[in-house]
Parts: C-alpha cells; sequence; structure tokens
C-alpha cells in the first residue's frame, strides 16, 4: 500500500487540515501518516486561535516518519512560521536527494473567516527555500493574490494565465490556481506547467454552504494521486472529479452552525 505523507495543521471539528487529509488520502486507497505544524482551536463558524507546534518538534515527527516509513507523496499543508517552514524545508531538502518523491504545496495562508494562518515573513522564505522542492503548488485566487503581492507583482490577477505562468517560470514547478472563488456557474482550475504547457479543468459549480477543508481535500487527494503512478494532469483531474463529488454529498448534510466540511 501506498503510503502518503501530510504535513500540516490540525483542525479539531476535521473539517479541514491533518483530518481532512487523513480521510480523503484513505477514501483513495492510501495509508496516510501526519505530521502536525499547528494546534488550531476552529470549527464551521471560524478559527478563534492557532498555536505553532515548535519548530524542534515538527522536525522530530519528521524524522520519525521518514526513518521508517517508506512515503510515496508528501502534501503540505499549513506553515504557520518561518521556524516551522525552515525544519519543513530542510528536511525535505535532504530526504529529496534520496527519494524522488513527488511534493504538493498547499499554502494556507488565510482562512475563510479571514484569520491569518501563516506569519508574513514566513512568505519569502517558503518561496525561496520550499517552492523549488515541490512538484506542485495549489494556491486558491485570494492566496495567488496575496502571494504574489508579498514577492512584488503589481496587479497580480489582472491576467490570471501571465500570473500562472510567471510563478510556474520562477519557480520551475507547477501551479494549480483553484477558480472556487471566481463568481461563475463553472468553475475553472488552471494547471501551470514550468514548461509553459497550460491544462484547464472545469467543474459545475455546486450551491453548497459545506465547503469548508475543499483546499485541503483536493491537494491531498492530488499528492495521493501521484503516489498512485498518475501523471500531474491525470492525477489533478482526478483528484477534482473526487473533490465535485465529495461537495456533491456534502451539500445538504448539517454538519455544525457554519461553512460545513465536505465530505
Amino acid at each position: 500500500m501506498e503510503i502518503v505523507l501530510t504535513i500540516a495543521g490540525s483542525d479539531p471539528s476535521a473539517g479541514a487540515g491533518v483530518q481532512q487529509d487523513l480521510k480523503t488520502i484513505t477514501a483513495q486507497g492510501c495509508y496516510a501518516a501526519t505530521v502536525i505544524t499547528s494546534l488550531t482551536s476552529q470549527n464551521t463558524m471560524g478559527v478563534r486561535s492557532a498555536m505553532s507546534v515548535p519548530a524542534e518538534v515538527v522536525a522530530s515527527q519528521l524524522d520519525a516518519v521518514l526513518d521508517d516509513l517508506q512515503v510515496g507523496a508528501i502534501k503540505i499543508g499549513m506553515l504557520p512560521d518561518t521556524d516551522v517552514a525552515r525544519a519543513v524545508a530542510e528536511r525535505l531538502q535532504n530526504y529529496l536527494k534520496e527519494h524522488a518523491v513527488p511534493v504538493v504545496y498547499d499554502p494556507v495562508m488565510l482562512s475563510t473567516s479571514g484569520y491569518h494562518l501563516m506569519q508574513p515573513d514566513a512568505v519569502e522564505y517558503i518561496a525561496t527555500h520550499l517552492f523549488p522542492l515541490c512538484t506542485l503548488i495549489t494556491p486558491n485566487l485570494p492566496e495567488t493574490e496575496y502571494l504574489l503581492q508579498r514577492l512584488g507583482v503589481e496587479r497580480p490577477l489582472e491576467s490570471l494565465d501571465l500570473s500562472g505562468r510567471q510563478l510556474a517560470e520562477r519557480y520551475g514547478t507547477a501551479f494549480l490556481l483553484k477558480g472556487g472563488h471566481a463568481d461563475s456557474a463553472v468553475m475553472t482550475d488552471r494547471l501551470y506547467l514550468a514548461d509553459g504547457a497550460i491544462h484547464r479543468f472545469e467543474a459545475r459549480k455546486i450551491e453548497s454552504t459545506n465547503l469548508h477543508g475543499t483546499g485541503c481535500a483536493l491537494s491531498s487527494a492530488i499528492a495521493t494521486q501521484l503516489a498512485l503512478g498518475h501523471s500531474l494532469p491525470e492525477a489533478v483531474e482526478t483528484a477534482k472529479r473526487f473533490l465535485t463529488e465529495a461537495i456533491a454529498r456534502a451539500a445538504h448534510l448539517g454538519i455544525g452552525h457554519g461553512n460545513g466540511p465536505v465530505q
């Protein structure tokens, strides 16, 4: 059985973060291992607080997993600060020298309710040291705009294709710019490869207030499909289909009093 490692924050309501990743990876037939980077207090109504796990503890968790388990893919989610990001980047840099496994990074910066889940000074470190280690980076539109602004790009979303190409070329890795925040009946995600190729993935918009954890589910689903040996475009297409079905199943669930989880 293929093993997928998720490096992410914890959500006690189990709609996002490590808990959502565990469910997604398991649902697609792989074994999930976890490294927790942050302890959040959140539910379907929003994030109340977040506490970074000490960097040395994150490093120790990574060492424990990577010294023992043969990992087929790695998904990264919430990296709350530079110290934690450095611990992850340094461990992965050494690991990837000997193990050519795909890495999918979902740059969790802001919660849906507007809570800052990453310290601003961590963005530059992550862009410089972690992005080049990744196979794929999966920002949503607000995260794309925030990321490009922090990197000094003016009018970052004026041309989405230009922004995607710039990011892929600059960091030598693929970017999946997610269109779930767009006001449209059809949601379009765009995959920009480092060689300049573009793949578009469309899905009908499902009217639902239960969308908590969609980014976590998509990125961990992609990582799982990569661990199973699929190409990047194939992995994205399969993961998108999985997420669409999960959103449809959750549309009428009554879990919590706010933005419920996908299922």
